[in-house]
């Protein structure tokens, strides 16, 4: 799965401190989703599309199967 999460970051002018704060994560958990070493919670996933104000297709996208 891939995702959006350090553009979306960027426009906003947000760290990944900054970030991770407002989805109450650690910034390793922010780093590891942004490289797609980790895929988030699906709660998560929903927490980080309503902080961006988007829908969560928006945000990640499926690669497929």
């Amino acid at each position: 799965m891939r995702n959006h999460l350090k553009d979306l970051r960027a426009e906003r002018g947000w760290s990944q401190a900054a970030l991770a704060e407002r989805l109450d994560v650690s910034r390793q958990t922010v780093i590891s989703i942004e490289n797609g070493r980790y895929d988030p919670s699906l709660p998560l996933a929903f927490k980080i599309a309503r902080v961006f104000q988007l829908p969560i297709e928006q945000v990640f996208v499926d690669d497929g199967a």
